[in-house]
């Protein structure tokens, strides 16, 4: 192959390792246990507010509710400022953009949330995680949306 074909069909994340199933699932798990210590921590309070009965708003508690915007919040402010959420860090993995420029808003709004919110809204959606495992670039259907990878961190 000439110079000019090599440069033609490498893409801008070809020379990084991507990061598989496996690693991506035990990062997942780890940053699972850290929100819900976050959460444990933070809805202490609501033990104490109407003798600790949950708080309904209509088919969701106020607890629920919240915890889901941490979870959202951790993984959308964590993948933004630093690339990685803890879990990440642990295993050495990190968010990069399919053409390496740094991460944008819009880019993390996608892949974070519709992303996940699509993988939790579904009862099949937990299942596509596992497209993981089988595309080229090791990427999950929220990873498509946002045009991301999970790479090793070099």
């Amino acid at each position: 192959m000439s110079e000019e074909q090599v440069e033609y069909t490498s893409t801008p994340t070809a020379d990084r390792r991507y990061a598989g199933f496996w690693m991506r699932f035990w990062a997942y798990l780890a940053d699972l246990v850290i929100v819900f210590s976050i959460n444990g921590i933070l809805f202490i309070p609501f033990k104490f507010i109407n003798d600790g009965a949950s708080l309904d708003i209509g088919f969701w508690t106020v607890t629920g509710i919240l915890g889901s915007i941490v979870l959202y919040l951790y993984f959308l402010l964590m993948t933004k400022w630093l690339g990685q959420t803890l879990g990440k860090m642990i295993f050495g993995l990190k968010v990069i953009r399919e053409d390496r420029e740094s991460l944008q808003w819009s880019d993390l709004l996608f892949r974070e949330v519709v992303g996940r919110f699509i993988h939790r809204i579904f009862f099949i959606g937990v299942l596509l995680y596992v497209f993981v495992a089988f595309t080229t670039h090791k990427q999950g259907i929220h990873d498509m949306i946002g045009s991301t990878r999970v790479v090793f961190d070099e």
